[in-house]
């Protein structure tokens, strides 16, 4: 049995299609079976509840061989600590069910421990599931596409704001592409041990190279603004959040400033999406 988190996200919702399209039958940790898509219910067991339950998640995953664990948003009040809350459910069930294989979506930064806002929740459900002893692989993922589908009245307006220097390359990836890396890693039962694979995307990108490609895909303009942390912490505070979770997200970008990621861009960090792709197929619609 392979278990799937976050089986209505980005990535796992990707993830759940393929094993499924593989033959196997999935089940999916989910809060709102609603969210589902109807076609896929013939072939996944659900169960219902709350990843912060250790109860219900050591219960969902009795039985399984691989385990594919998302730390998903809480609304805790400190993000890092949401994360690590989760990430501590996780580690007991490999634990508690001896689940042989588990592949978890981290992010480009995890490797800091300290330092890069939200990240570190996630470096520390590494640092948990690593010390279970088992097989697992941190799958360490750059900037998601989708991201550019939250603020879409920005990309309307044609600007694209950042805290990051309009120069600075960084590592940009389809979320499509990071799920087939990990429905493959799922499936295959010939590793063990700790392993780390970056997910780069095809090619690093400043915030002014992407502004480029948009213009050239939209057909409308988009120029890149560097916009200061205390105007991305205003903006935050008007959506209402915390203190905690507003510094969550700045220090994310403060984080990653100047930031080599621990794993280089090769042959096996690099996936085949490119933004113009993405962006033609995605966010052009969106608009």
């Amino acid at each position: 049995m392979i278990v799937v988190t976050t089986p209505t996200g980005r990535v796992g919702s990707r993830v759940t299609r393929l094993l499924v399209q593989a033959g196997e039958r999935p089940t999916v940790l989910v809060r709102d079976p609603a969210r589902l898509d109807p076609g896929l219910l013939p072939y996944v067991d659900v169960e219902v509840g709350d990843q912060g339950d250790v109860d219900f998640v050591v219960g969902a995953t009795k039985g399984a061989e691989a385990l594919f664990w998302v730390d998903p948003p809480t609304g805790d009040d400190d993000p890092v600590e949401g994360y690590a809350r989760m990430g501590f459910s996780a580690a007991r069930a490999v634990l508690s069910n001896q689940i042989g294989r588990t592949v978890f979506l981290s992010s480009v930064g995890a490797e800091k421990r300290k330092g890069a806002g939200e990240i570190d929740g996630l470096g520390r459900t590494e640092e948990l599931l690593d010390a279970t002893g088992a097989a697992v692989l941190h799958l360490r993922c750059g900037y998601f596409f989708t991201n550019l589908l939250l603020d879409l009245e920005s990309v309307r307006e044609g600007v694209l704001r950042t805290t990051m220097p309009l120069d600075a390359v960084m590592s940009w990836v389809d979320p499509r592409d990071i799920a087939e890396i990990a429905a493959v890693r799922l499936l295959a039962t010939n590793w063990v041990g700790r392993h780390v694979q970056a997910v780069h995307g095809s090619e690093d990108l400043s915030f002014a190279r992407v502004a480029e490609i948009l213009t050239q895909v939209l057909g409308r303009k988009v120029a890149a603004e560097r916009i200061t942390d205390d105007q991305q912490r205003d903006t935050l505070r008007s959506f209402g959040m915390t203190e905690a979770q507003v510094e969550g997200i700045v220090g994310m970008s403060a984080g990653l400033r100047d930031f080599t990621p621990e794993n280089p861009r090769d042959f096996l960090t690099t996936t085949p999406t490119t933004l113009a792709a993405w962006a033609q197929s995605h966010l052009l619609p969106a608009l």
